[in-house]
């Protein structure tokens, strides 16, 4: 990432982040580019939208966002890191709106659009034939066995969180170029490897 600290603007930042359910997880598996792209697509919709609402902060914002598809322990947990500028453009383009300092958007408001814009895209994928299905999830080609796989994930809470704001550009800054330059296993992680193993802590 070439950004540079004056790149940044001199406001308050927040750390978003957007998981996938292990249900959905499991999709995103057999179907990596297809749910990937509409996981990006449904988080940064979610954040335009309600940003935009005049009942939350009435303004257009900006964002850069990184894909995340393993946990540290190496299973598969789909979720974006998105850092956000604590506000953004009135509508007009004439004036800035900042967020109430420590908080940006309601969690839960979010949670619950970014579940309903998810779910839609993914039943949208289903139906124009771009997702695939094998294995034990081979049944989910039937339109009515999706159906019913993703109708508990309709009601569930689905895990949206931002984390504490970062002291200022230049932690930000560093945040993102950790994780946009760092390799799935670090070296000291490393145990042993050989053609067809790799050990690992």
């Amino acid at each position: 990432m070439q950004a540079r600290i004056e790149d940044l603007l001199p406001v308050e930042y927040f750390h978003v982040v957007f998981t996938l359910p292990a249900q959905i997880s499991d999709i995103a598996f057999q179907n990596k580019a297809a749910v990937y792209d509409l996981l990006f697509k449904a988080c940064a919709e979610t954040l335009l939208t309600i940003a935009a609402d005049p009942k939350r902060l009435g303004a257009k914002i900006g964002m850069t966002s990184v894909l995340h598809t393993w946990g540290s322990a190496m299973t598969h947990h789909p979720h974006v890191h998105i850092i956000v500028p604590g506000g953004g453009l009135s509508p007009d383009g004439t004036r800035w709106i900042a967020c109430r300092p420590g908080f940006f958007l309601p969690l839960k408001v979010l949670s619950r659009l970014f579940r309903r814009l998810f779910l839609e895209g993914l039943a949208r994928l289903h139906k124009a034939g771009k997702l695939t299905f094998f294995g034990n999830l081979s049944e989910l080609t039937d339109p009515g066995a999706f159906h019913a796989h993703l109708t508990p994930m309709r009601k569930t809470d689905w895990v949206v969180y931002a984390k504490p704001p970062f002291g200022g550009p230049q932690a930000v800054l560093a945040y993102l170029s950790r994780y946009t330059h760092r390799v799935a296993i670090s070296n000291h992680r490393l145990v042993s490897a050989d053609a067809g193993t790799v050990a690992f802590r």
